[in-house]
């Protein structure tokens, strides 16, 4: 279960990863709808929910100038 959600977490940020998304507030905003509602989707604990999306938006930030730059 959490490597599906894993995977398709990577997936879906890395596809809607944009030059400095993580800058623009709208941008971040999506980032941050999409990761809530994968989490949601994977029945991951709602009281853990919150924590999660800080985790995966902290480290998709860190990988966000590669995976802007890997777009075709």
């Amino acid at each position: 279960m959490l490597r599906a959600l894993a995977q398709e977490l990577t997936d879906k940020l890395r596809k809607s990863a944009t030059i400095n998304w993580q800058n623009r507030k709208s941008a971040r905003a999506r980032m941050v709808a999409m990761v809530k509602v994968l989490l949601a989707k994977h029945r991951y604990p709602p009281d853990k929910q919150a924590e999660a999306t800080d985790k995966v938006i902290a480290q998709a930030e860190l990988l966000a100038d590669t995976w802007a730059f890997e777009h075709p």
